[in-house]
């Protein structure tokens, strides 16, 4: 697969798109996974504006909803079909589904929705960030929302709770999709996660300052340059004072409590979706292929020429991949 793409790369052109996962249809087996390439997708981050819109398509509507006494924030894209609620990653916000959601609203109603203590949702105190306080806003959500039948798909730490969410609560969903995460955190993120919790929450001199510092975590991606600087301006806000600031309480990394969901994975009914990036380093492809054979109706696609971002690294082929499984 390719390199990762560096913030200071240009886009792959030509012949060159062909190693990074841009090439014409083709299905293949890589270790008994079907891989998937797309044809002609453009590199949708180069399109990305500031404000999370993508040309020619609909602005999502920024909207809130109370869930357990905590104010969520949800980015409603519209659209037609039945509820898509897109669930974003640790540290991250609402924005990391903004290349990908565009995509779907043509069959779905796509919503993302901000944790509590990401993005624009407000910080629960004291903190709780445990994986049943997550499971329990989401299960308001739906109840709040109707969100009937809803395909409930999460990236990283929301794939980590969407399954364990869809364990406990099998009759608030219809479909599950676990985007590169595990059903066991890594001890040693988490450890290093809470660690960095412990820290004073950065503040930054201007926002220049704060977009600089922006980094994935992992770092590994191929995602264009611009839509990167689209999701971290998405992912900071100002201070009464005039400085800047992360959207994410520092509280959440070091209290956060994540359940092991191995025992869980045979309590999930639904239909189950699992992604995983071909390079990613958090979900191996022994672990995602064990988790498909525990889940009772479970199927596994891996994105090539992508790493553990996937929504960030190939949007059309991610949105295609959905939509197809969904049918």
């Amino acid at each position: 697969m390719p390199p990762p793409h560096r913030a200071s790369d240009p886009p792959p052109r030509g012949r060159e798109r062909a190693r990074w996962g841009w090439s014409p249809r083709q299905a293949l087996r890589v270790g008994g996974i079907r891989v998937i390439r797309v044809a002609k997708i453009r590199r949708l981050g180069l399109t990305v504006s500031y404000n999370g819109g993508v040309p020619g398509a609909l602005i999502p509507r920024d909207r809130f909803v109370s869930a357990n006494g905590v104010r969520l924030h949800y980015r409603d894209w519209g659209g037609q079909g039945r509820p898509f609620l897109a669930l974003h990653g640790s540290s991250a916000h609402a924005h990391w589904w903004d290349p990908v959601a565009p995509l779907l609203r043509g069959r779905l109603r796509v919503l993302a929705l901000d944790w509590r203590g990401h993005g624009r949702s407000a910080w629960p105190r004291p903190p709780s960030y445990r994986t049943e306080d997550f499971a329990a806003d989401l299960l308001a959500v739906i109840d709040r929302l109707r969100l009937d039948d809803a395909v409930v798909a999460g990236h990283s730490m929301g794939g980590h709770v969407a399954m364990a969410f869809a364990a406990w609560h099998p009759e608030a969903l219809g479909r599950l999709v676990v985007l590169d995460a595990k059903p066991m955190v890594n001890l040693g993120r988490l450890l290093a996660s809470q660690a960095r919790g412990e820290r004073r929450h950065l503040q930054f001199p201007g926002r220049a300052a704060a977009l600089r510092r922006f980094r994935l975590s992992p770092p590994e991606t191929v995602a264009a340059p611009a839509l990167l600087r689209a999701v971290g301006a998405r992912g900071i806000r100002r201070l009464p004072s005039g400085r800047w600031v992360y959207r994410f309480d520092p509280a959440c990394d070091r209290t956060r409590v994540p359940v092991d969901a191995w025992p869980l994975l045979p309590r999930i009914t639904v239909p189950t979706l699992i992604v995983r990036g071909e390079g990613s380093t958090v979900l191996p492809r022994d672990v995602a292929e064990r988790m498909a054979k525990v889940v009772p109706s479970a199927r596994l696609e891996e994105l090539p020429g992508t790493y553990h971002h996937v929504t960030l690294d190939a949007p059309g082929a991610l949105a295609e991949c959905l939509l197809a499984w969904l049918g």
